[in-house]
């Protein structure tokens, strides 16, 4: 694929993003981590059959768990959603298995190409870079990573012809997703912040490493790098 094409993934739909969101909010809020099918059309405006659409191909992607109702009085149990956010409680097991795959082939890589290896940064944040890669492959970015600074380079960012009033949430959703893969994987690297650009078209994203604040890194090879 080629930087600027069609996004694929659980950002290809606007209305997708907006349940993301919706959902994230929930997990933040601390109130009721979990909403159903009728809450998310009452905030969306979309028909059932269409969340559930969205829904469904969001659990297969490992981006929302679904949860069944634990009633303590008679009636049908209503099926709950919650993001993944790979934390202990929130943890999906499609998207376990797309981390350990990532580091697996990651260690193949890097195996084959021994130049790849060479790298200042622990094995756990080298596998967390490896699943954030193939994440944003998968949402049809073609990353360049440097992790001697720890940036993501996705540009041209592939949502700028996009309306302009839907980019913050874009942005905020796409940053939440990258937080996910990362805390999935399990390791010091955090999804920071999207960097200010000069156009629409340039996407940077800053990461952090929560141990440390050493930026003299030497490069180390991850999908598109």
């Amino acid at each position: 694929m080629s930087n600027g094409g069609s996004v694929c993934g659980p950002i290809s739909s606007y209305s997708r993003v907006r349940i993301l969101h919706l959902l994230f909010e929930a997990g933040a809020s601390g109130v009721s981590r979990h909403l159903t099918v009728a809450e998310l059309c009452a905030a969306t405006g979309l028909h059932a059959n269409t969340v559930r659409e969205h829904l469904q191909r969001l659990i297969e992607g490992g981006y929302v768990i679904p949860e069944v109702e634990r009633r303590t009085t008679r009636g049908r149990p209503r099926t709950l959603y919650r993001a993944a956010t790979g934390a202990s409680d929130a943890s999906s097991p499609v998207a376990r298995d797309k981390a350990k795959a990532a580091a697996r082939r990651g260690d193949l890589l890097r195996s084959v190409v021994p130049s790849a290896a060479v790298s200042t940064l622990g094995r756990d944040a080298v596998h967390q870079l490896d699943a954030l890669v193939e994440h944003l492959e998968e949402s049809g970015f073609e990353p360049v990573v440097d992790d001697r600074v720890l940036t993501v380079d996705l540009s041209p960012c592939p949502h700028a012809a996009g309306r302009p009033e839907d980019r913050p949430l874009l942005c905020q959703v796409h940053l939440g997703l990258m937080q996910s893969v990362l805390t999935e994987a399990g390791g010091p690297l955090a999804a920071a912040c999207v960097r200010d650009a000069e156009s629409p078209s340039e996407c940077t994203v800053q990461l952090r490493d929560t141990t440390t604040q050493q930026s003299d890194r030497t490069g180390v090879a991850h999908g598109m790098a």
